[in-house]
């Protein structure tokens, strides 16, 4: 099945087409607030060929095709200007129902693509309006595109988009290139340098659009005026007088040339080239031409057409080949942007006399290129065939790197030296690529050399690169302590491609959500076919440096895990299951959804602050969240199964058993499965599996605020009473920070302040909806918390606590910053409303009216490291070692949804001075902030007996962090191993310590700033 959303005459259709022989009947409704609402459409809506039910519709397919989907059956459902979010439904066909493994079917008509959302839509519109005019010809679309550049400009980013995938889409042979008219070559030529100047000019002015004008003139040719062009109408003439090959072939092709010369030309002279050389053997001359696209019906498709095969007398050989390999020279200065050998010719200059009739071409060598640039692109001319690629890439390198400075800079040949650093970039991966296969045996040092190579490539290609460079540091600094059989080393090399990867992988996402937009919706109303639209961006990175990186890094993984004794997997919560295999995308767009089946959840996105949805039993995922994450404590702590796999072909084998029961094995250290019947699976009731939890509900002491020493269990939650302890307790090398609280009561207390009457009203009302289901109302109730004034009181009795701590009171800094602080106040009583918080109380089967928030206030602590630490191993379940992890800056990027690994590592209780290192970190992001205030939510509903709501509710900053893009290539906890043994040797030594105190296994968090530890809060580990 297909479904496709497009706008059509301003309504918006869904087109959706089933191949199958007996009819379909879709059985739908529609929802308006939340994805769970099921109701049934508007009359207003209702195809032809349909019956209304109770509170559902029933459509009958047609047997035809419909625009956009080519399927034995479609059916379109034209939803006109109507708002609905989503429409689920089920299907009848062959005498029986299709459900999705027993659920409806589910189309998000928000998300879709194709609806004019992330996109330029008149912009894209009139293009769509002025194609039949740019079909005419290349010069006519060139034209066009030169009197559309600079709106695409201003209208930012996504207008140049626009652009690209309509350039693009031509210069894939999905647009016609000429139709019914005849134009000269010049002409063709001259529009493309008014189209090339252009883009030199929003090159230059325009830093941030670099990379998508990079893609644009990849799309097209270089052009240029005065004779540039005419030379193909009239070289092609002495050609065919010099080898006396005036009829035929050539003479198609010489007229083809004269009236609407493309690119396709630059692949049939070097197919005739080809074809020539090999003794004129015509199989040779069609292999050129198909490996490239052009068939024997596109040839006969030309307004031209060239129907006839070439056949050139044996005695011209050599001069057919010298001409022909001249002519290919100036077929490629206009139509080739990115060919190398024109490139480098177009600035280095060159200069020819001609043959006999053939005329002599001097063209100029471009200014400002350094004696070392020059010497590298001589280099690369001559050894651009070698067999052996590593010398030829390293040169093509050089000669990036040499070129750089002058692509950051005004030159009056700026476009030629662009097109020549396209050209040396496609080479390094055409280079690459040819030479993939010999890698398959290659030793990892052989691998990492072009690893080295691929990622200062990528580099190169990109605009903002910050991240990449620092990669390239720490790439460099890994290499250089290569140890074939060294652990420690293999887990740092890893570390390294993890976060590559994670950089690939945002940089895919970000194409694919930039880019697929525009081609869907310009696709469609250019009526280009569905496969090339659908693959649009996918095709996009694979031309790119990143596609030949990915590559490496797949062949090094391996070697790497094997050195580390990782295996495939790495088991997060060991625990037995069965159940029936479910493929999803992300966790976090389902996890409200509930499943009435054990179900085993194969998720491509973790993140770690995700909910896992009722019903769920394993969750194996490729991504890394943290062993420390809120979603890997829910695992363990809800006896739910949950993975990482390394091995693209077990993933791809576990996907492939999608709707079938299997039986999962973890081990601490790797994980079998096997196929189960159906009947074998448990009938046990899901909803046992998480008992009813009592809240008790707090009530207002009274007090707006109370100090560290007034904390109780009855006016602050477990967070608050636990660090009272600790301070208490705690050796004086260990630092707790100073801290104050609202308590218990105070939000209900401002509530009914006669100040916030219409608030505590708007509560009340949207509370009752969402209780009733809608879930969609959650968000609107944090908004209207957020417009609540403070009470005299409140400020008074917390400015009173504050400063007797000698904490920092905001109001003394001005208003502005007291409402800063009463903002974030708001924010974390707001938090008790926030989804994943209210699904989990709902799982837990909580009162959620008895929740009750009060606030931990603290300063916060300008921290050069946090960590958590686990006082019972959560890999093995080994009481005798204690588990930690660690990031730069704050500890939110360890606990939250914030990609990559942190650094980990483990010890024994009874040899705290040496730690083993598990993994290094591979977080893109570190979180800093200056001297501030933090305001914790504490809740009655944390920390209780047989559930987990850590993390669950929001911790608000004063301040907002500044995220700062990590480097680890000289960071001393990862490259001093004394200081490293030094911190963790006590970041454990205060995990035995508190575990002691409380004489359980505890889960602590806190931070390290100059070589001292704080303790920001403790928690029985679930």
């Amino acid at each position: 099945m297909q479904a496709l959303l497009m706008t059509l005459r301003d309504d918006k259709h869904l087109l959706l087409g089933v191949d199958m022989e007996d009819y379909a009947v879709l059985h739908w409704g529609v929802s308006k607030q939340s994805s769970g609402e099921w109701l049934a459409p508007p009359l207003e809506i209702v195809p032809q060929r349909s019956k209304m039910l109770d509170g559902a519709c029933q459509s009958y397919f047609d047997k035809k095709s419909t625009s956009g989907i080519s399927f034995q059956q479609c059916l379109d459902i034209n939803l006109r200007q109507t708002e609905f979010i989503g429409l689920h439904f089920i299907l009848w066909s062959g005498g029986t129902w299709i459900k999705n493994e027993g659920s409806n079917f589910y189309i998000n008509l928000k998300l879709s693509v194709g609806d004019g959302k992330g996109v330029v839509k008149q912009l894209l519109d009139e293009i769509s309006e002025r194609e039949k005019d740019a079909e005419r010809s290349l010069m006519h679309r060139f034209s066009i595109a030169t009197d559309l550049i600079e709106r695409a400009k201003n209208e930012g980013e996504l207008g140049l988009v626009g652009m690209l995938v309509w350039l693009r889409f031509m210069a894939c042979r999905q647009l016609t290139w000429n139709k019914n008219y005849n134009v000269k070559p010049r002409e063709i030529s001259a529009a493309q340098h008014k189209l090339t100047d252009s883009l030199q000019r929003i090159y230059m002015d325009e830093p941030n659009y670099r990379e998508i004008v990079r893609l644009i003139m990849s799309s097209i040719g270089r052009g240029g005026e005065g004779d540039v062009g005419q030379r193909i109408r009239d070289e092609i003439l002495v050609l065919q007088r010099n080898n006396d090959c005036k009829g035929g072939m050539m003479e198609e092709w010489h007229q083809k040339l004269h009236n609407n010369t493309s690119p396709d030309d630059v692949i049939i002279c070097q197919a005739l080239l080809d074809y020539a050389k090999s003794d004129f053997n015509i199989a040779v001359y069609w292999k050129t031409l198909n490996s490239n696209g052009i068939t024997k019906e596109r040839l006969a498709c030309y307004d031209r057409p060239i129907v006839s095969e070439p056949q050139i007398k044996r005695n011209v050989k050599d001069g057919f080949i010298r001409d022909l390999t001249s002519y290919l020279r100036t077929l490629k200065a206009v139509h080739s942007g990115a060919d190398l050998d024109s490139a480098i010719a177009t600035c280095l200059g060159y200069s020819s006399k001609g043959h006999d009739f053939m005329g002599g071409v001097a063209i100029r060598p471009v200014g400002g290129l350094s004696a070392k640039l020059t010497e590298c692109l001589k280099f690369v001319q001559a050894h651009v065939e070698d067999y052996h690629t590593g010398p030829l890439l390293e040169k093509l390198l050089e000669s990036r790197c040499e070129l750089r400075p002058l692509l950051l800079k005004p030159h009056e040949r700026l476009k030629d030296l662009i097109f020549l650093d396209i050209a040396l970039d496609s080479t390094i991966r055409t280079s690459k690529e040819s030479g993939h296969e010999r890698l398959r045996n290659a030793q990892p040092k052989d691998v990492m050399y072009f690893i080295t190579l691929m990622l200062e490539n990528l580099c190169l290609s990109s605009v903002n690169n910050e991240e990449l460079v620092f990669c390239i540091k720490d790439w460099y600094r890994v290499t250089d302590l290569h140890e074939s059989n060294d652990e420690l080393w293999a887990l740092q090399a890893k570390a390294v491609l993890d976060r590559i990867r994670l950089i690939l992988a945002d940089r895919a996402e970000c194409y694919h959500n930039i880019y697929q937009p525009s081609a869907e919706y310009l696709g469609v109303l250019l009526r280009v076919e569905r496969w090339a639209i659908s693959i649009f961006t996918e095709e996009l990175i694979r031309s790119g440096s990143a596609a030949c990186l990915s590559l490496l890094l797949n062949r090094l993984d391996p070697i790497l895990r094997s050195v580390t004794n990782l295996g495939s997997w790495q088991i997060i919560s060991p625990v037995e299951v069965r159940g029936i295999v479910t493929v999803v995308e992300d966790i976090a767009k389902i996890q409200e959804n509930v499943y009435r089946q054990p179900t085993v959840m194969i998720a491509n996105k973790v993140k770690g602050d995700e909910e896992i949805p009722d019903g769920v039993v394993a969750v194996l995922t490729p991504d890394m969240p943290d062993v420390l994450s809120h979603i890997a404590v829910r695992a363990r702590n809800s006896k739910v199964c949950f993975a990482t796999c390394f091995d693209k072909d077990i993933l791809g084998d576990l996907k492939s058993k999608k709707g079938r029961a299997i039986l999962v094995q973890p081990s601490t250290t790797s994980l079998v499965y096997s196929e189960l019947r159906s009947s074998d699976l448990s009938n046990e009731s899901l909803s046992s599996f998480i008992p009813a939890i009592a809240l008790k509900k707090k009530t207002f002491s009274g007090k707006y605020a109370i100090s560290f020493e007034e904390f109780t269990s009855e006016l602050v939650g477990a967070k608050s009473v636990n660090i009272q302890y600790l301070g208490r307790k705690l050796p004086s090398w260990v630092k707790v920070p100073i801290s104050v609280a609202l308590p218990y009561g105070v939000f209900e207390a401002v509530l009914r302040e006669v100040v916030n009457k219409d608030v505590a009203n708007q509560v009340v009302s949207l509370s009752r909806i969402v209780a009733a289901g809608n879930l969609s109302k959650l968000h609107d109730i944090r908004q209207t918390i957020l417009q609540l004034k403070a009470p005299s009181q409140l400020i008074n009795e917390l400015s009173s606590k504050m400063k007797t701590k000698r904490m920092p009171w905001p109001g003394d800094e001005g208003e502005g910053r007291w409402n800063q602080a009463w903002l974030a106040i708001k924010k974390v009583w707001a938090s008790k409303w926030n989804e994943r918080a209210y699904i989990s109380i709902q799982k837990a089967k909580m009162d959620h009216n008895s929740l009750c928030m009060a606030v931990l206030v603290q300063e916060i602590i300008c921290a050069d490291y946090a960590f958590v630490i686990h006082t019972k191993n959560p890999l093995s379940g080994n009481p005798t070692e204690i588990y930690a992890e660690i990031v730069k800056g704050l500890g939110e990027t360890l606990v939250s949804a914030y990609p990559g690994r942190a650094m980990s590592f483990v010890t024994k209780k009874s040899d705290l001075n040496s730690p083993k290192v598990l993994g290094y970190p591979s977080k893109q992001i570190g979180l800093f902030i200056k001297r501030s205030i933090i305001f914790r939510s504490d809740s009655n509903g944390e920390d209780l007996k047989g559930y987990s709501g850590a993390g669950l509710y929001d911790s608000v900053p004063m301040d907002k962090e500044d995220k700062v893009v990590v480097d680890y290539s000289s960071d001393r906890l990862i490259v001093d191993r004394a200081y490293q043994k030094y911190i963790f040797s006590k970041i454990a030594l205060v995990g035995k310590v508190i575990e002691d105190l409380y004489g359980s296994a505890q889960d602590i968090e806190g931070v390290v700033k100059d070589g001292e530890i704080y303790v920001v809060q403790t928690r029985p580990q679930m």
